[in-house]
């Protein structure tokens, strides 16, 4: 069983392993040169940053991550072996129910993290061509459409 807590920086070096793992899994768009330069910009800026939660089992192991900053989710990754077991639900709904989120990004290039903001309720609202730091990964822009929120 997994629990949603929030997230100190004594986790931060399983966090980014987790990280990594989900972006090798997922964004295989990216470059190993912007996956080395990311993964060093995740610890030393976005995790401080935010406000992270990390789900974990009874044994204290981290499946998932998740930042958000005010109503907006920043990130939400899960381990690659975790995959498909709840952990990306429970952390997003635990984001929209208690944090109160209802905005995210996903890069266009991730249809599997596309597909399932839209089955649990988010609706594109926009899209830009670059992502958050001027790389030609478009991004899509999700809301909330809390007529269609399946949780």
């Amino acid at each position: 069983m997994l629990t949603v807590i929030k997230a100190e920086p004594s986790h931060y070096d399983e966090m980014i392993e987790v990280w990594e793992s989900s972006v090798r899994a997922t964004h295989t768009f990216l470059s190993e040169d912007i996956i080395l330069s990311l993964k060093k910009d995740i610890v030393e800026h976005y995790f401080p940053m935010l406000n992270t939660y990390i789900a974990i089992d009874n044994n204290n192991v981290i499946h998932g991550i998740l930042g958000t900053a005010e109503n907006k989710l920043e990130m939400l990754f899960v381990d690659a072996n975790s995959r498909g077991h709840g952990c990306g639900k429970l952390l997003t709904t635990f984001a929209i129910n208690t944090l109160h989120i209802d905005e995210l990004d996903v890069n266009e290039q991730n249809p599997q993290a596309i597909g399932f903001y839209l089955y649990i309720g988010f609706e594109q609202v926009g899209r830009s061509e670059l992502d958050g730091q001027g790389n030609p990964f478009p991004l899509l822009h999700l809301r909330l459409n809390k007529n269609k929120y399946k949780y």
